[in-house]
């Protein structure tokens, strides 16, 4: 039976999701009170990674040793604002718990393997569907150390990596040398993913997605979802904030950040945090990577997208409400013209754009991806943390599969929303 299904959220997993949802024939209102694909989403600040090979969580063994420094210093890799500790904390102990061994991450990294699994083929064709191919390349990306020593100080990483299936090419001294010209010579050993790809533009990407569901037939309702309106165990609506409704049979919650309130209205309590993640933007840079790459030394991802040169990183917990610390920008800038030199130094001001957004993250890593307990009529599917974009296309197959009653294509009881019961 075809469905009208109200896709929660404009996102990169809404917009897979009302996609996959239109092809097969259902009728679909994407509820989202902000611009698809504009500033204040998480998807448009993202680093531009499709990184089939990021199976691992954030946390690792040991992090409990680390946190007093994470709250000492604010302009740290990885910083947690003092006053906002006691409500993050219930989520920091799950999060250190959830990198605490080995066998931990192994059990994560094999649930998140096939979900990121031959993601870039995926977005090359979805992206070629929306008539938006400039926007996706499928040529690797680089992790890059100061030596190969580096390289393996992260030996357990890498060995759960290959544990699941993910290969790489190892590029030294001068090979690595004549495929990056520009990044200093503090960098002399690389692993390159062949498998992963890169988005060009996050933001237009997601837009143009959008664009292409209205094309397809989507509706768009401009105002935040409030609820739900169940009735004898059934959904008969999503609630608005402006006191309409939009009448539906089945819905999908993909709101981001702002994902938990409705959750629990479901049956799902979840410890979803917000990560606040910068990024910088360099205009009309001058040299720079050929790849996207992961530089070890500044702990940060750099892309060079259509609109200029992209540096991501910085992960700060402090809540959705507090201000910016636009120093942590400021140091992606500074690691970038460290890291390659035939940048000017300092870069012009007014060529530099910064920005913060909200990243929704479990402690485990792990996305809250399928049907709600008190309503199997509603799919959750948000809390992607640091794959939110690669994940995107996969998630948005699974829930148009789950919404039909199908099932789905991979094993999704890792990411069912009653593990945090």
């Amino acid at each position: 039976m075809k469905k009208h299904v109200a896709v929660i959220g404009a996102g990169i997993e809404g917009v897979a999701s009302a996609i996959e949802l239109l092809r097969d024939g259902h009728r679909v209102t994407l509820i989202e009170p902000g611009e698809p694909g504009g500033e204040q989403a998480a998807s448009y600040g993202n680093a531009g990674w499709l990184s089939s090979m990021s199976v691992l969580p954030p946390s690792v063994p040991g992090l409990w040793k680390k946190v007093p420094g994470f709250l000492m210093d604010p302009l740290g890799p990885l910083a947690i604002r003092w006053t906002y500790l006691p409500k993050v904390l219930p989520w920091l102990l799950r999060y250190m718990e959830a990198g605490s061994s080995e066998a931990k991450l192994l059990k994560i990294a094999s649930a998140l393997r096939p979900l990121l699994k031959d993601t870039a083929l995926l977005h090359t064709a979805l992206a070629a569907e929306a008539g938006c191919s400039q926007l996706i390349e499928h040529r690797g990306l680089m992790h890059v150390y100061p030596s190969r020593a580096a390289f393996q100080g992260e030996a357990m990483g890498w060995r759960i990596r290959k544990q699941v299936g993910i290969q790489w090419k190892e590029l030294e001294g001068e090979a690595l040398r004549a495929v990056e010209p520009d990044l200093s010579p503090d960098y002399t050993f690389a692993v390159l993913i062949e498998e992963a790809g890169r988005c060009l533009a996050p933001g237009a990407y997601v837009a143009a997605l959008f664009a292409y569901a209205l094309s397809r037939g989507a509706e768009h309702r401009k105002a935040p979802a409030k609820g739900f309106r169940i009735e004898m165990g059934r959904l008969k609506a999503v609630t608005l904030a402006d006191g309409q409704e939009v009448l539906c049979e089945a819905a999908v919650v993909s709101a981001g950040a702002r994902s938990a309130p409705l959750a629990a209205q479901l049956g799902n309590k979840v410890p979803l945090e917000t990560e606040r993640g910068y990024h910088v933007m360099l205009e009309g840079a001058n040299a720079g990577p050929r790849h996207s790459m992961q530089l070890s030394k500044a702990k940060m991802v750099v892309n060079p997208m259509r609109d200029g040169l992209r540096a991501a990183g910085q992960v700060e917990i402090a809540g959705l409400d507090a201000a910016p610390n636009w120093k942590r920008a400021e140091i992606l800038r500074d690691h970038l013209v460290k890291s390659f030199p035939g940048l000017p130094d300092p870069f012009p001001a007014e060529r530099v754009k910064m920005w913060m957004g909200h990243r929704p993250s479990m402690p485990d890593g792990m996305p809250c991806l399928g049907l709600s307990s008190r309503c199997t009529d509603v799919v959750l599917a948000f809390g992607h943390g640091h794959v939110g974009l690669v994940a995107g296309a996969r998630t948005g197959r699974i829930v148009a599969q789950l919404v039909d009653g199908r099932p789905p294509e991979i094993d999704i009881a890792p990411f069912s929303a009653a593990r945090f019961k």
